[in-house]
């Protein structure tokens, strides 16, 4: 098997998805001429030992990821060293700020003018932004510009080499608990995989789905898991809103295994196989047999008397997610609407049912621009770990919070490890 070296570790990316019903490793290669990623290993394992994105079992946890890596290991004929991971959980918290900062004028000018911004500049305007009082238990994950104004210029998505007294910068915060993501990556390094980054699941879905005109124009991007339900709304090239719902598509299956009093793994075949988001697009006629065991009676269900209970799920969770796409306070200006992906969004009829909830037009997202094994990873439920293999294109310019000359994941390590000594 081939080791990932330094010569070629600019080409070659891995993403592995901590999800709520999956674990997931993807390993693609980046081409250097264009934004087309080409999958060479993908790796699944069903989840174990995470509740609400928080470990509660280590190695059940660690069994579940290194059967994904392997996975796509043997797929691909290459050793995972690093990886960037995602991360969820109803913890997570979205926060709109902002920072101001004056611009310094030259000691050498006596010209009353105003100073050229530099990137300097940018780094102390975000490090204001940041410098909020948090509890103790949590930190910032990511800093996510919304935009910049240079004294009455508003709406400047790169300031730099521009004039001005004073520079203040909107931003969007993704906090994290402290615990939970040190917990997270303690159990992917000791599995001797090094963390690269580590990325809110629902802005990784976002890196493979949607495009330019979506983010400058409006569109809300929902990725329903098993467990929890991230929501990130995009205005004007930047975030607005982002939240975590701590109900998922898992609550769908509960309810057909309650209702039809069979098991779980039962009841999420059926929900794949003969569940409709809209009972009214369902077979009345159309019966099927539910699962005997212990020498138990047959019996027949109807996908229409089952598509009733995964309907009224599924309305509650549908207006869960449009309470917080309506915090964002620019529903109308959504012009693209919702993007679903996760394996929630695989739920037939779901995209109409969300259309008459949302009143906004609605597509399932799917993963962009790849090549190579696609036909395995073409999903929704996939959006999430191949985004996370761009996620080394876009940190810079997602979260400028770097000293100029230093890498922004050193950064990120850097307050990993800060977490981790800080512990013992």
């Amino acid at each position: 098997m081939k080791h990932i070296h330094k010569n070629n570790s600019q080409q070659l990316r891995i993403g592995l998805d901590v999800g709520s019903s999956f674990i997931t490793c993807a390993i693609v290669e980046k081409s250097l001429e264009n934004d087309e990623i080409k999958l060479l290993g993908l790796g699944r394992a069903p989840s174990a030992g995470l509740k609400n994105g928080s470990v509660i079992h280590r190695d059940k946890l660690m069994d579940a990821m290194e059967a994904a890596v392997k996975d796509a290991e043997l797929m691909s004929g290459h050793k995972v060293e690093k990886a960037v991971l995602s991360i969820s959980g109803e913890n997570i918290r979205g926060i709109n700020t902002q920072g101001t900062i004056a611009i310094q004028r030259s000691q050498h000018s006596t010209i009353p003018i105003e100073n050229e911004i530099t990137e300097h500049d940018v780094f102390r305007v975000m490090e204001m932004a940041r410098a909020l009082s948090l509890p103790a238990d949590r930190d910032i994950m990511h800093v996510l510009p919304q935009e910049y104004v240079i004294d009455t210029m508003d709406k400047i998505k790169d300031p730099v080499g521009m004039s001005g007294r004073r520079l203040e910068a909107k931003v969007h915060l993704i906090t994290v608990p402290s615990t939970a993501a040190k917990n997270l990556v303690n159990c992917t390094e000791e599995l001797g995989i090094k963390v690269d980054g580590l990325v809110f699941q629902g802005l990784a879905c976002a890196l493979t789905t949607l495009d330019a005109d979506e983010k400058d124009l409006g569109v809300a991007i929902v990725n329903i898991g098993g467990g929890t339900t991230e929501i990130v709304v995009y205005h004007e090239d930047g975030i607005r809103h982002s939240a975590v719902l701590g109900i998922g598509a898992n609550s769908i299956t509960n309810d057909i295994a309650v209702m039809l009093q069979i098991g779980i793994e039962d009841a999420e075949n059926i929900k794949r196989k003969y569940a409709s988001a809209k009972a009214s697009m369902s077979s009345t006629e159309l019966e099927f047999d539910l699962p005997v065991k212990n020498g138990g009676l047959a019996r027949k269900v109807s996908e229409h008397e089952l598509s009733r209970y995964v309907e009224a799920r599924a309305v509650e969770i549908l207006q869960l997610i449009a309470k917080e796409i309506h915090r964002a306070d620019i529903r109308d200006q959504l012009t693209y609407g919702v993007v679903l992906t996760g394996g929630g969004a695989q739920l037939r009829n779901i995209t109409p049912l969300a259309e008459e909830i949302f009143k906004m037009r609605v597509r399932k997202g799917i993963p962009k621009n790849m090549s190579g094994a696609i036909d395995i990873a073409s999903e929704a439920e996939f959006t999430t770990v191949i985004g996370l293999t761009r996620w080394e294109d876009v940190k810079r310019e997602l979260s400028p919070t770097s000293m100029p000359g230093k890498p922004t994941f050193e950064r990120a390590v850097d307050w990993l490890k800060h977490w981790i000594k800080g512990f013992y």
